[in-house]
């Protein structure tokens, strides 16, 4: 491979050129928020299906309902761990959503954040369920011996422990789904992805572009996995205080 082609000084005053001179920084800028945006709501509303769904795996199966709803469950995952992410985009937003009478013009962002979040919370239901697994079983049988419903049981003891217990791997989901969102660009999103396609659009020099592109997206990943230990080693001290 010929590095001076990268190197070239023409390369990146093309890139300079159209980054800073012509204003694509801010393009790069909305992007990013379109990112964040997509990735942290998507996360948060995974993070909530996937709890649901692990429940329904974990409670006792002594009556027909909690059978039902772990059937459903498992369809529920079946199908968005079994179908390629932009698959699901491209169904949610031409097919699913306009069949629902959705419309607007943020709808492409709508149909992301909730299509990433569904597909966040089949993965994440299997996350929580190791979490709520891995907490001693004698906590629950505690707060049931003190007259607290299974339900209340289940999000003020043994909930908050689980999360604790998989933090680092909801960490790792959360960097899934940055990089995921490189496939908005499907629906007519400028993300962070698309906004550097476009720098390399304007003059077909996308060498540059999307070398910074990768630098970027190494950032992001590495504040993102600093944060998670910062907090988990927080939450270790804070047991140990208590």
């Amino acid at each position: 491979m010929n590095f001076n082609i990268i190197l070239s000084n023409k390369n990146w005053d093309l890139f300079w050129r159209q980054f800073a001179e012509k204003g694509a920084w801010k393009n790069v800028l909305q992007g990013l928020g379109t990112t964040a945006e997509i990735a942290i709501l998507g996360l948060i509303i995974g993070i909530v299906i996937g709890t649901l769904i692990a429940v329904v795996k974990v409670v006792p199966k002594y009556k027909t309902l909690p059978k039902i709803l772990e059937a459903i469950a498992n369809v529920y995952v079946g199908l968005f761990r079994g179908t390629p992410m932009v698959v699901q985009l491209l169904i949610g937003y031409f097919i699913l959503f306009p069949a629902l009478g959705l419309t607007g013009p943020r709808l492409n962002i709508i149909t992301a954040v909730l299509i990433f979040g569904m597909n966040s919370g089949a993965y994440v239901s299997e996350i929580m369920r190791s979490g709520i697994q891995s907490v001693d079983i004698g906590q629950l049988e505690a707060a049931r011996a003190l007259g607290l419903p299974y339900g209340t049981s289940m999000m003020k003891v043994v909930i908050p422990q689980a999360i604790k217990n998989i933090l680092p791997t909801l960490g790792n989901e959360f960097i899934s789904l940055i990089k995921e969102t490189s496939v908005v660009s499907f629906i007519a999103i400028v993300d962070l992805t698309k906004a550097f396609r476009q720098i390399g659009d304007a003059n077909y020099a996308y060498i540059v572009p999307y070398l910074m592109l990768a630098l970027v997206y190494l950032v992001i990943v590495y504040l993102i996995t600093l944060a998670v230990k910062l907090l988990e080693g927080w939450l270790k001290r804070s047991d140990r205080r208590n």
